[in-house]
């Protein structure tokens, strides 16, 4: 009776609009209430849930993210991009997935991505004849790259939902392999739909212009290499990787750029602060949610359900990316990492998957959650920001699916292709 206490009044306050960080909070509190639980735990183990040193890190990335979004570099990478890549047959949308690549890699925030690069590259494309629904479908979809590949603050929540025995910068190698396989599926969908529909090519800009695009686009890439480069090195912890990250994006815009403004900057620390804030009030409530499934054994028997049903890893694995799939699609990406990891991570250890791997795996499901209907926050925003309405994207937005399920299938099925560079750098 008390796991539907718990999950009833859980869903019962979703249900009636209430955020997902409170409604965590109150569920949790509710079944403490009816075990005869002192509250006082309840409310320590709030607390408690934020009370972890590597989730300092995320203010500095979201903060570094921010300050790139408003102080240039997305410009930058996108000019690196086209002229990189322009020049094949519907080269806007490859280069809408490798700007994605590029830049989602530094600022680790699907959304940060839509809105620094569908800004651009939508009213772009628009001009050069592509369809409003193809460049933001290409836009929402390739989005989602900034949430595998590294830095990742969705990576550190991943990794204190596991527990804390995940190593972060094991973590950030596994995401590059599957990062780049994904961009690559979506390149070559946008491709196919570019020649379908009859998109030309634009002009090589020559060797001068490609070399000079990637001179002024080498100061904004460094941001990832130091984060992660530093990490991996063992010179930072995760933590002063971040921080040292924001310092240098300040640096770079103010100093390199010369983008940032004072307004700019006020706006930048303005979203980072609120951001951070929905992000901690959020894993305060869910460590005592989580505290709770724990309590009534919901990962063990999670395991007995789906072991019971089959004992064929392919279908319980088919089945786990089913169920986040679904969820996916009717939940913020935070909430359901943070509800999902206690629950599934014990089913995949039981089958032998490398906790890294299913780190990858959750991560690619629910980044696709972020662009399907009906809750799909990444869609909202790339529709927003082409001005199309949703229904039109999503009728024609299949193929660029198709393109990440075929990743989500090499990730599940391929350990070598999450694992391959942890075991060859990390040790």
């Amino acid at each position: 009776m008390g796991i539907l206490v718990l999950l009833g009044a859980f869903a019962l306050c979703v249900v009636i609009g209430t955020p997902v960080a409170f409604a965590l909070g109150i569920s949790a509190i509710a079944a403490f209430w009816y075990e005869g639980l002192p509250l006082m735990i309840g409310f320590q183990r709030i607390v408690s849930g934020i009370n972890v040193f590597a989730l300092m890190a995320i203010p500095f990335f979201i903060f570094a993210g921010e300050l790139m979004f408003h102080g240039g570099i997305a410009m930058r990478l996108v000019r690196f991009a086209s002229a990189a890549v322009g020049a094949v047959r519907g080269g806007l949308g490859i280069v809408n997935v490798f700007s994605s690549m590029l830049f989602g890699g530094i600022s680790g925030s699907a959304i940060a991505d839509i809105s620094a690069l569908g800004s651009i590259l939508v009213p772009v494309m628009k001009e050069k004849g592509y369809d409003a629904d193809y460049a933001v479908n290409v836009t929402v979809t390739s989005s989602i790259a900034g949430i595998i590949i590294p830095p990742s603050h969705n990576m550190i929540i991943f990794a204190i939902a596991a527990g804390g025995g995940i190593s972060i910068s094991k973590l950030f190698l596994a995401g590059v392999v599957p990062g780049i396989l994904m961009c690559l599926c979506l390149a070559l969908a946008a491709y196919l739909v570019a020649v379908k529909r009859g998109y030309q090519a634009e002009p090589f800009p020559g060797w001068t212009a490609l070399a000079l695009a990637f001179f002024g686009a080498i100061p904004g890439l460094l941001t990832a290499v130091i984060i992660v480069g530093g990490v991996l090195s063992g010179v930072f912890t995760v933590t002063e990787s971040g921080a040292f990250g924001a310092i240098y994006a300040f640096v770079v815009t103010l100093l390199v750029y010369r983008s940032i403004t004072w307004d700019k900057f006020r706006l930048a620390v303005a979203q980072a602060v609120k951001t951070t804030a929905m992000v901690m009030i959020l894993i305060a409530c869910a460590g005592a949610f989580a505290y709770m499934l724990t309590f009534y054994r919901v990962p063990n028997k999670t395991v007995d359900l789906l072991t019971g049903l089959t004992e064929n890893p392919i279908l319980i694995l088919l089945m786990i990316n089913l169920v986040l799939l679904v969820l996916g699609m009717i939940m913020d990406m935070a909430a359901l990492i943070l509800i999902c990891t206690p629950i599934f991570l014990p089913v995949a250890n039981s089958l032998g998957i490398d906790p890294l791997q299913f780190g990858m795996i959750l991560l690619v499901n629910l980044g696709l959650g972020l662009c399907t209907p009906p809750v799909g926050s990444c869609l909202f925003v790339g529709c927003a920001v082409g001005k199309l309405p949703m229904e039109k994207a999503v009728r024609t937005i299949w193929p660029f699916y198709i393109a990440i399920f075929i990743a989500l299938m090499l990730i599940t099925f391929v350990p070598a292709i999450s694992l391959t560079l942890p075991q060859l750098i990390g040790g």
